[in-house]
């Protein structure tokens, strides 16, 4: 008598040879669509912009010309990896003999690429592990020790050889990921086929680029479960609507609160969820809040320079908060290049004598870019000059996509690789993830305003300089600003490093405090209270370095929000009854978030 079950998988295995027939054509034909679309948007060309734009390939012949003349020092660095060879080959002898040996060298606590228990249970992939990270290792300190390279070449060879350590690891490739072959098995490479229609799907939605799926885009939609907080939208111009939101207080402070969120992202990073939204914080302490959120620019806007956004941008909100509650002056707050930019605005406000800003908050804005992090990698006078070619060829912007791969390269395990093997080697869906949604919802650069802010700030740092920049017809001094400042930095963060962001409280005058948030750049800053992570330091001296500052600091557990807040109040003026959005001068123009931030560049 014949087995049911046999019969049965033979019937399944015929049906699934079927299906699987019909998803090979599919992968076929949109394979070839693609790359013909995207070779007719991208025909091979000539120019400033091809070839090694990076100069990437220059960097690295300087490096071996350095190491060439140095052969003492590449026989000591060969040395010391054959040792590490030999101590890892025996370790593994040992193991494979019964014994107990410990690992030569073992992935950083952060590293989570080996979390799955075969890389440390399983001899060959533990070997495996040991043998990249003592390569990986290797590579990376024999780059930084070599001598005589010059700061942008040192930084980028860094760089491209992490960038390279990282893509060659083991957790990268099927065949060497334990919990890939495990998953494969189980699924007789269903994963795989999955990730094969994934990286099919995303390069569909790049046209012809990958553009790596982070989270599951679909569930989320701006205004119905991110940027929640009720509003409305009382001004708008060409690049900017403002935002005042409805109180939730009986009194409110008489001066309102602006937030000048970068325009390099959409301005919901401060308005996620209710239960870490700063700005629905911001009216639940009493406080008129209004949030500028840029226009997501065409075309159309390429020609808009730095001046306007200042004049438009910063100056427009200003003058609209002012109108709408109907006093002389606001608070203000400038987050990263919003910062950067409430800078120059207060420099160019002191000059026309308009005493508009009661006070002042810094929030990881750098204004000496002297150190400015890790994204100075991509940023040099060969970069420059072909990203603008880039952004003339496109229209005169930059797309949001080039700005997202910088960002997401200066993480690349976690933005980059651990997606590679989440969606295309397990054949698993993204997970929905706010934050990686807000990630991927990119914003251009006009042409005009980036190469100004470029060169002026990262190559040249001309904003220290009085009278560096002239922005509006006028010279910028940033040491003539006296209003009270706040400045809140984070101590990881990588963008804007706190030490640089501290050196602010040296250009400017008046009343300053420093204040020193845990984590990073995003959840350093969106911290609220009631998750009670992080902490923050501070002090109340601002001595002339950071390090000195660091020293003499006091940490704090819980979020600096509730120390901006003890700040912000005393320059906020007394209670008045609570403001409804157009309820005053400016009329409403629709419901938040407003129709600005919905923009995406990819439907």
């Amino acid at each position: 008598m014949a087995d049911p079950s046999k019969t049965s998988n033979d019937a399944g295995a015929t049906a699934s040879s079927a299906d699987m027939a019909k998803i090979m054509s599919d992968i076929a034909e949109r394979s070839q669509r693609i790359l013909s679309e995207f070779m007719s948007r991208n025909p091979t060309s000539g120019g400033v912009g091809m070839g090694d734009p990076m100069n990437i390939g220059q960097a690295f012949m300087e490096l071996t010309a350095k190491m060439m003349a140095n052969p003492a020092q590449m026989i000591e660095a060969q040395t010391n990896l054959w040792r590490g060879y030999m101590d890892l080959w025996r370790n593994t002898t040992l193991r494979m003999m019964g014994q107990e040996a410990d690992p030569v060298i073992a992935p950083d606590k952060a590293d989570r690429r080996f979390k799955d228990e075969a890389w440390s249970d399983n001899g060959v992939f533990d070997y495996l592990k040991q043998s990249y990270l003592l390569t990986s290792q290797w590579m990376q300190n024999t780059v930084a020790e070599v001598e005589g390279l010059d700061e942008q070449t040192k930084r980028k060879v860094d760089f491209y050889t992490k960038q390279f350590a990282d893509a060659i690891a083991p957790t990268n490739f099927a065949l060497t990921n334990p919990e890939v072959l495990r998953v494969t098995a189980e699924t007789k490479g269903e994963n795989l086929v999955k990730g094969l229609q994934h990286m099919l799907e995303d390069l569909e939605k790049g046209k012809g680029r990958l553009r790596i799926s982070m989270t599951d885009e679909s569930a989320f939609k701006v205004g119905e479960n991110v940027a929640v907080t009720p509003g409305k939208v009382v001004f708008q111009n060409d690049l900017i609507q403002l935002i005042q939101y409805n109180p939730t207080t009986e009194k409110v402070h008489e001066l309102p609160i602006v937030v000048m969120p970068p325009w390099i992202n959409k301005y919901y990073i401060l308005d996620l969820r209710p239960k870490n939204s700063l700005v629905k914080w911001l009216t639940d302490q009493g406080y008129t809040t209004f949030i500028v959120s840029w226009v997501n620019p065409n075309e159309a806007l390429a020609g808009k320079n730095f001046g306007d956004y200042m004049i438009d941008g910063a100056i427009g909100a200003i003058e609209a908060a002012k109108k709408a509650c109907g006093v002389k002056q606001i608070n203000i707050a400038g987050y990263c290049i919003g910062g950067t930019l409430l800078a120059i605005t207060l420099a160019y406000l002191k000059a026309k004598k308009d005493d508009s800003i009661a006070s002042a908050t810094f929030i990881t804005a750098l204004t000496d870019f002297k150190e400015a992090g890790d994204i100075r990698v991509f940023i040099d006078d060969k970069q420059v000059e072909s990203l603008e070619h880039r952004m003339d060829e496109a229209g005169g912007f930059l797309e949001g996509s080039d700005m997202a791969t910088s960002f997401n390269m200066l993480r690349s395990n976690d933005l980059i690789w651990s997606f590679v093997v989440n969606n295309y080697l397990l054949g698993k869906e993204p997970f929905p993830f706010d934050l990686l949604y807000w990630n991927s919802d990119s914003t251009r650069m006009p042409r005009a305003m980036h190469s100004f802010y470029l060169r002026n700030m990262y190559l040249e740092n001309n904003l220290v300089k009085p009278g560096g920049i002239t922005v509006g017809g006028v010279p910028i001094d940033l040491t003539t600003i006296d209003v009270p400042s706040y400045f809140v930095s984070c101590k990881e963060d990588h963008i804007a490093p706190w030490a640089s962001t501290y050196l602010g409280t040296q250009l400017l005058k008046g009343p300053r405090r420093f204040v020193l948030s845990g984590s990073g750049h995003i959840a350093g800053v969106v911290n609220p209270p009631a998750a009670n992570k992080y902490g923050y330091a501070t002090n109340d001296k601002l001595p002339a370095t950071a390090d000195k500052w660091l020293a003499g600091a006091k940490d704090h557990a819980g979020s600096w929000w509730t120390d901006w807040h003890a700040w912000l109040a005393p320059q906020s003026g007394a209670q008045v009854p609570a403001r409804t959005p157009g309820g005053g001068k400016l009329k409403v123009i629709e419901d938040a978030p407003g129709s600005f931030v919905k923009a995406r560049l990819v439907e």
